[in-house]
């Protein structure tokens, strides 16, 4: 585990974040599969305000009730791999989806209109340790998100099924 080396800001942990998150999360899905990706498609907040980071919808199947559940989330493509980070704004708890994938890795991940059938996996010690220094240059944020959490954040490496 990492330990955590600042606070997060005041807030972070109210039950509310959550909430407010997986409404906005709503929008932003069918925002960006009426769209192909046009809008939402892009995330322009905290570190990536000027330079927006692109954004897929992953869908895992849930792993109490196997239902599918698409999460819209920062990542970066690496040949045909997609690089995901299970950071959850440096929350205590891994994210649901990433749950989800530990349960079943058989994934689908959208970017703009090009729908693929993936396995996703947890990176490596050696692994995370080469990509995350590239996830950082794209994000800055998901260092910071690290140093407000104990947890480890996970990369996920999803491959072609």
């Amino acid at each position: 585990m990492s330990p955590k080396t600042s606070a997060a800001p005041k807030g972070m942990d109210s039950p509310i974040v959550p909430k407010i998150l997986k409404v906005m999360a709503r929008l932003n899905i069918a925002a960006y599969r009426a769209t192909g990706g046009r809008v939402g498609g892009t995330w322009r907040a905290g570190s990536a305000f000027r330079k927006g980071v692109p954004i897929c919808l992953l869908t895992t199947k849930g792993r109490k009730t196997g239902r599918p559940r698409t999460q819209p989330l920062l990542y970066i493509p690496d040949g045909d791999r997609v690089i995901l980070v299970a950071s959850q704004g440096g929350l205590p708890k891994h994210p649901l989806w990433y749950l989800n994938l530990l349960a079943d890795p058989q994934v689908t991940i959208q970017v703009k209109r090009d729908v693929r059938r993936m396995r996703a996996r947890t990176a490596s010690s050696e692994e995370r340790a080469a990509l995350w220094p590239r996830l950082v240059s794209v994000y800055a944020d998901f260092d910071k998100y690290q140093s407000w959490t104990d947890r480890e954040i996970p990369v996920v490496i999803c491959d072609p099924a």
